[in-house]
């Protein structure tokens, strides 16, 4: 049997339907208004990617001052038994030189690599995106999506950690903890980044669309 896995197949688009990004309900093409949600419904577009872009850029450009800058401050009897900044790269050294390899681990993984992964998925998708694609590769970009997706809910484990020594170790005069201007730079990062994921349309990856309105 002829394998017809990268045949054409039949798409909303094709079918002349549409698809509520809200709610997910598919409409014929001529409706505007999802009626079970409200939502305005609006086509793929790849204009719609200069936001994506946008969102990323500014990610990226706090991500850099979030690696520079300390992540935490530490104060000893009051400043008389020494102070100390760590930034996050340097927080994976001193926990691995302590010998906390599992938590030197997860802090390597969510504050590093995770970033990073998310910054070059999102910048693929969207360099691919309404590109000519086999349904193999489509499922692919979709599965690469919903990663980026889930994994987002976790990014900020970084700022949480920061957080919570912050609010616990505040012994007064003993020692203190408190939050670096890296903590603030690497939320505005993951928050810019989330913001991206969330403005790229995933109906792209079924289609190429030209620089059109619906009304066109």
């Amino acid at each position: 049997m002829a394998d017809t896995r990268d045949g054409p197949i039949l798409t909303a688009h094709r079918a002349g339907l549409i698809g509520c990004r809200g709610c997910g309900r598919v409409w014929p093409d001529a409706e505007e208004t999802c009626a079970r949600c409200g939502a305005a419904l609006v086509p793929p577009d790849r204009r719609s990617l200069a936001a994506v872009w946008a969102w990323l850029l500014a990610g990226f450009i706090f991500y850099v001052p979030a690696n520079l800058f300390p992540m935490l401050k530490t104060k000893t009897l009051g400043g008389l038994g020494g102070s100390s900044e760590s930034t996050i790269f340097g927080g994976v050294i001193e926990l691995l030189h302590y010998g906390n390899w599992f938590v030197a681990g997860v802090v390597f993984t969510a504050s590093i690599i995770v970033p990073i992964g998310k910054f070059i998925a999102i910048a693929w998708l969207a360099t691919v995106a309404g590109k000519p694609a086999t349904v193999h590769d489509a499922h692919r970009r979709l599965l690469l999506y919903e990663v980026v997706e889930f994994i987002g809910r976790w990014s900020m484990i970084d700022v949480f950690v920061v957080a919570i020594l912050s609010a616990l170790v505040q012994l007064g005069f003993v020692a203190s903890i408190h939050p670096g201007p890296a903590a603030v730079a690497f939320a505005l990062s993951v928050a810019f980044t989330m913001l991206s994921a969330q403005s790229f349309d995933p109906r792209l990856i079924w289609r190429g669309l030209p620089l059109r309105n619906r009304k066109d």
